[in-house]
C-alpha cells in the first residue's frame, strides 16, 4: 500500500457508457460501479470499477465542448484516457513537473486526497494524473467505501492493474518524458519503464499518426476463477490482458 509509486486508476473514454460498462461485467467479471457525481463539473458521467485495490473507470460527456468529448472526436472513437498515478510524495512530483514546465489542468487538494491533473500536451499519450491517498490503502475517487480506508472485503492480492501499454508517434521519446515525470527509470530498450516496487511497468509501442497515440492495453490480475473465459479482450478501444492474482 506505501509503494513510492504506482498506477491506481486506469480510465477509458466512451461516447456508449452501457455498452462498455455491459463489456465489463460480461468479459471481465468485475462488479458494481460506483458512479461519482462530482464528474458532473466536467460535463461527464462516468463509473468507476474496483480491481482488487486498483481502479478502471470509464467516462462519457454529457455536455458539449468537453475535454474528453474533444478526445474522443481525434481519436475517432473510444480508447484509454487517462492514468492516475498514486505518489507516496505528492510535493517532489508535483515541484518535479514544474521544474519541467509542465502545466496543471486542474488540482484539489482534500484533507485525504490531492490530485494533479497534468496537460496532455505537455505529456502526450494520456491525461497524467499525479495523485495521493491518506491512509493510502484509501481512495476517495472510488466512492464512500473507499474514503478514509479499504473495505475490509478487499484484499490487494484480489488483482489489480498490472501495467498499461502507450502508442507514440517516437515510442523513446515519449517513454523518456513520462520517465522524468514520474522520477522512473528506463529499461536498456528505451521503451519500458518499470515500477518494480508496484510490480507494475508501462510499455511505449509504435503509432501509425498522432490521431493513434493513446492508451491501447492494460494488463489486469484478477482471480483465478476468471481465467480461462477470458485471457484477452477488447472493450472500449482498450486491449485487456488478464493474469491470475
Amino acid at each position: 500500500m506505501s509503494v513510492p509509486l504506482r498506477i491506481r486508476q486506469v480510465v477509458l473514454v466512451t461516447s456508449d457508457l452501457p455498452s462498455v460498462v455491459a463489456g465489463i461485467h460480461a468479459e471481465l467479471g468485475l462488479g458494481d460501479p460506483y458512479c461519482d457525481p462530482g464528474v458532473e463539473e466536467f460535463g461527464l458521467e462516468n463509473r468507476v470499477f474496483a480491481v482488487g485495490d486498483c481502479f478502471l473507470e470509464v467516462l462519457t460527456p454529457i455536455t458539449d465542448g468537453t475535454t474528453a468529448g474533444r478526445y474522443l472526436e481525434r481519436r475517432g472513437g473510444d480508447g484509454g484516457y487517462m492514468v492516475i498515478f498514486q505518489l507516496k510524495d505528492r510535493e517532489t512530483a508535483r515541484a518535479r513537473a514544474a521544474e519541467l514546465g509542465i502545466r496543471v489542468v486542474w488540482k484539489v487538494d482534500l484533507d485525504d486526497i490531492s490530485g494533479t491533473h497534468l496537460h496532455p500536451a505537455d505529456v502526450t499519450g494520456a491525461i497524467v494524473s499525479l495523485d495521493w491517498a491518506d491512509p493510502p490503502e484509501s481512495w476517495r475517487w472510488a466512492g464512500p467505501a473507499w474514503t478514509g480506508g479499504a473495505p475490509d472485503s478487499i484484499d490487494e492480492r484480489a488483482g489489480g492493474v498490472t501495467g498499461l501499454t502507450v502508442a507514440a508517434v517516437d515510442p523513446p521519446k515519449m517513454a523518456s518524458r513520462w520517465a522524468e515525470v514520474l522520477g522512473l527509470g528506463v529499461d536498456a530498450g528505451g521503451t519500458t519503464l518499470p515500477i518494480p516496487s508496484a510490480r507494475q511497468q508501462l510499455r511505449f509501442v509504435p503509432a501509425a499518426d498522432p490521431s493513434s497515440e493513446g492508451i491501447i492495453e492494460c494488463g489486469l490480475s484478477l482471480p483465478g476463477g476468471r481465467i480461462g473465459k477470458v485471457n484477452a479482450v477488447k472493450i472500449g478501444g482498450v486491449r485487456f490482458t488478464v493474469t491470475a492474482a
